[in-house]
């Protein structure tokens, strides 16, 4: 599963899987437990494919940052996204040295640790961008 289809919606917890579009919206399976839930046009809804963290250069997709803390776990869990400040900053400017301390806070690298932690659990640890793995597959 790509991170084209795993959901952030604003107001709920944890992550949510694509399942099906509606003319109001669309059906999302979170991935803790299973259930289904309609989400209207309304709702907040962000993918994860299209998330982005600020750095002092550029804008790093979340991909490359779960990318970069699976290599740093070696594929294992991250630390707590319930840790403190410190650790949590110590831990993420590890991860990403050059992150803007002014636009990251510590609010969103909580977010970042705690879905990196969901997704792994759920055994998701393909963090390659869909065009790249299908222009390797043709070569």
């Amino acid at each position: 599963m790509s991170l084209d289809k795993i959901l952030s919606i604003s107001g709920k917890p944890g992550l949510y899987e694509l399942k099906a579009q509606t003319r109001s919206g669309f059906i999302a399976e979170s991935l803790a437990d299973g259930k289904k839930l309609s989400v209207s046009i309304q709702n907040n809804v962000s993918i994860l494919s299209e998330i982005a963290i600020y750095t002092f250069t550029e804008e790093v997709p979340l991909r490359e940052i779960f990318k970069r803390i699976q290599v740093k776990e070696n594929g294992k869990q991250a630390i707590s996204h319930k840790e403190s400040k410190n650790k949590l900053e110590a831990y993420f400017s590890e991860v990403l040295p050059d992150y803007d301390d002014d636009r990251v806070y510590v609010s969103d690298m909580k977010k970042v640790i705690q879905w990196y932690n969901i997704l792994q659990s759920k055994g998701i640890t393909d963090f390659e961008k869909q065009e790249e793995v299908a222009s390797e597959e043709e070569e």
